[in-house]
């Protein structure tokens, strides 16, 4: 470690951990071997971070918060699996984030500006985008792929191997056991799509005439009385020159477990 950072006296950090400049570990932290910790992160105190993990610059953890603890599935058997953290996270206290599986990919990863509020918990081999949020308690179970800028509220849960879209939007204490539209808001146990989350569009700076043809969409998607595969043949023909409405279709078409509807 270099720069100003600090390293409390009854922390315990492994030999084998790469610490970078101006880096802050609180008392009574424990940091394993295989741990890369990047420039200017901020560990508050009791946070133990098991390796192999690396974690970007920028980020803070605050109490109790474990990271890169082995994986809750009975088929683990110490295979060498990495958990991967980008920069600028905020991660609350008693958030558990575990390293990824050999059969998923041997990864979890999480990117860039992302709130893990208290509580939270992102199994093995899941995959959070940038800019999301997770609210108190939020639960991925493991092969879960969260889309950048998307919103999982408190209290819910989404089954494993799901996706949840770019810009979704989880109600609280819903159950997800389908694929979460983008820009849908999605609610309930089990969990339905309640339409087109049109307050969070404008907030996010979307033109009138990208949100109009979004409402097109998934109104001739799931309001209309076509066939699934001719529904999006029409919006291809009708709404084509959108991306937003390119990245909803192919959301749908590549789903594996079917969509919250």
């Amino acid at each position: 470690m270099s720069g100003n950072g600090v390293i409390d006296d009854r922390a315990v950090v492994h030999a084998g951990a790469r610490i970078g400049a101006d880096v802050t570990i609180g008392p009574y932290c424990v940091i394993g071997a295989d741990v890369a910790i990047g420039d200017r992160c901020r560990l508050e105190s009791h946070v133990v971070i098991e390796g192999p993990t690396e974690i970007g610059p920028d980020n803070h953890v605050s109490p109790m918060a474990s990271l890169g603890g082995p994986p809750q599935d009975k088929k683990y058997a110490g295979e060498p699996t990495r958990l991967v953290i980008g920069a600028g996270n905020r991660v609350r206290e008693f958030v558990t984030v575990n390293r990824g599986t050999a059969d998923g990919g041997g990864e979890t990863s999480i990117g860039d500006d992302n709130l893990l509020m208290a509580y939270v918990h992102v199994a093995h081999d899941c995959h959070v985008g940038h800019r999301t949020i997770l609210a108190n308690a939020a639960t991925l179970a493991g092969h879960v792929d969260v889309g950048d800028d998307a919103t999982i509220s408190a209290f819910s849960a989404v089954h494993q191997f799901c996706r949840v879209a770019r810009h979704a939007f989880i109600g609280g204490f819903s159950v997800v056991t389908r694929d979460a539209l983008p820009w849908v808001t999605t609610v309930g146990n089990r969990a339905k799509g309640l339409g087109l989350n049109v307050v969070g569009l404008k907030r996010k700076g979307y033109s009138p005439e990208v949100i109009a043809a979004l409402k097109r969409c998934y109104t001739l998607l799931f309001r209309s009385k076509l066939l699934l595969e001719e529904a999006l043949q029409q919006v291809e023909q009708e709404l084509g020159e959108f991306e937003e409405v390119g990245y909803f279709v192919d959301f749908v078409r590549t789903s594996k477990r079917g969509v919250c509807r």
